[in-house]
């Protein structure tokens, strides 16, 4: 299984709007108990301080997502922040080309940044320079980083650096036992910053706790140390575990119960579709049977057959019998109920004795059926002459040959009908079934209407928008979807309602459906469903 199909079957098993443990998820925040205390010193240390500020933790540590947090946190009027990577540029050259760039100066010299720093500190700007990925950094960059922390008269930066644990024994060679930095090292979250901090992943894709045991937890966050890189990467196991035991356990009673449901949705349908199918092709066949023809030749008198004593004799000489359009005989579906027609005339005019009927109908001359459904009469028989005709010239006679073995009493035999050139034949109408155009129309216009401040409940994700259609049209008008981007690919989103506060979007969950609150969906405001919507085009 290719990787996007295991993301694919993943998120489908536990309905996932997006990965929930995946290792960067946008507009992710989390901050435990230990975690504020640690963004207060940031800030205190950055205003107060003259040193450069470390925050030093292991990866997985949660450095990144505290280094935005600080960005995030500060007055944009009042701090200017330049985030700077040291990966893939760990020398002084590139590490001052990424700060010049940040603060818009022409030349990337430790001098000409150091007075743009005076110059925005005369308006009230203060500059935080962060450093992400720092243990990449040369020594010599951390000696230029050391002095632009350090500053002049003109004005001094406030530098962070976030970085592994062994960078600290080589910025206290660089500094030379100088007191020029600050460490302030990261603890692992506990059992509960744990547990809340799995539910806040899970919440945000819409689910809950719920998906893990208590004893799961225990065990993601023994495995883990209590770090939230790790913690993201036990509990993703942990769910493909689940997933792929009860995937090989429904395998082992039957393969059609191991696919996703919207695959099994799609075979019913097709199953559906053709069962119909048979059914109606079935019903046409039987309806346009065509019966057994027998065609006279014009001008000649059928063959003798054998007849029982009993029987009259047949005349001496058949008269001659026209037909219009007699090269191509007309035979008349048998539908509906048939009425009996006698057809002793017609059969003395065309040349049957009684024999010969007796022996095609099996017994006594019996009366034949004739479908009574089409609405084509027969022409009138023009007068037979009595003038006999000469039997040599004519073709050969070509009679359907009649079962002698087997009796069917109450079969009818179907005889030709003389019908005038000008008369069609009538088919029977099959009804053609309406096929109403699919619409797939994203409530683009419907979400645009919502006031930013009002709430909705997000009830699931799918990532083929016949899915959430048909959810919509399943469950009413009160429900809507639209369209956003999830990792470079679509993804349609479902929600209920429109509400206008979180309260009263809590108070309506409570009163869907229990099918629909077993997605476990959850309220949010059209503001964010609007920044989608517009990203998304």
């Amino acid at each position: 299984m290719t990787s996007l199909h295991a993301d694919e079957a993943f998120l489908d098993h536990y309905q996932f709007t997006h990965d929930p443990f995946a290792s960067r998820v946008p507009g992710f925040k989390f901050f435990p108990a230990q975690r504020k205390p640690v963004l207060g010193q940031l800030h205190h240390l950055a205003r107060y301080s003259q040193l450069l500020l470390v925050v030093s933790g292991p990866d997985g540590s949660g450095k990144t997502l505290l280094r935005q947090a600080l960005v995030a946190s500060t007055n944009k009027q009042a701090v200017q922040s330049v985030v700077v990577s040291a990966k893939g540029a760990s020398d002084p050259a590139s590490i001052l080309r990424q700060v010049a760039q940040g603060l818009q100066v022409q030349r990337p010299e430790l001098p000409a940044i150091l007075a743009q720093v005076g110059q925005l500190a005369l308006t009230g700007q203060e500059v935080y320079v962060l450093v992400d990925d720092a243990e990449d950094l040369s020594d010599a960059a951390l000696t230029s980083l050391l002095s632009l922390a350090g500053g002049n008269a003109e004005g001094r930066p406030h530098v962070f650096l976030f970085a592994e644990s062994q960078l600290l024994s080589r910025l206290e060679h660089v500094a030379a036992g100088d007191e020029c930095f600050h460490v302030i090292e990261l603890q692992p979250y506990s059992e509960d910053e744990t547990r809340e901090y799995m539910a806040q992943r899970l919440e945000g894709a819409g689910q809950g706790i719920e998906v893990f045991s208590d004893d799961q937890v225990a065990d993601i966050h023994e495995q883990s140390a209590g770090w939230p890189g790790a913690i993201n990467q036990v509990a993703r196991e942990a769910l493909v575990d689940a997933m792929l035991a009860r995937r090989g356990a429904a395998s082992r009673g039957g393969f059609a119960f191991s696919l996703p449901r919207k695959h099994l949705l799609a075979l019913c349908v097709v199953a559906i579709g053709v069962l119909a199918a048979w059914f109606m092709q079935g019903r046409v066949v039987e309806d346009v049977e065509a019966p057994v023809i027998a065609q006279l030749p014009l001008g000649e008198a059928p063959p003798a057959v054998a007849a029982d004593a009993a029987a009259p004799a047949a005349p001496a000489v058949a008269p001659s019998i026209q037909f219009e359009g007699a090269n191509q005989p007309l035979p008349l579906p048998l539908v509906g109920e048939a009425q009996p027609v006698i057809r002793e005339p017609l059969a003395q005019a065309a040349g049957l004795s009684g024999a010969e009927e007796s022996d095609v109908a099996g017994a006594a001359p019996a009366p034949e059926l004739v479908a009574e459904a089409a609405p084509v009469r027969p022409a009138a028989v023009p007068s037979v002459p009595t003038t006999p005709v000469a039997p040599p010239v004519a073709e050969p006679v070509k009679v359907a040959p009649p079962v002698a073995p087997v009796v069917r009493p109450a079969v009818p035999v179907p005889v030709p009908v003389p019908v005038a050139a000008t008369a069609p034949a009538v088919k029977p109408q099959v009804p053609t079934p309406t096929v109403k155009p699919a619409t797939s129309a994203v409530g683009g216009d419907w979400y645009a209407a919502q006031a930013g401040s009002r709430f909705t409940l997000q009830i699931l994700g799918a990532r083929l928008e016949s899915g959430a259609q048909a959810f919509v049209k399943a469950h009413g008008a009160d429900y809507h979807y639209f369209k956003k981007q999830h990792q470079g690919k679509p993804l349609y989103v479902v929600t209920y309602g429109s509400f206008a506060t979180r309260e009263a979007a809590q108070a309506a969950l409570r009163t869907l459906p229990a099918k629909v609150q077993a997605g476990k969906p959850w309220p949010r405001n059209f503001a964010g469903i609007q920044q989608e919507i517009a990203q998304a085009r």
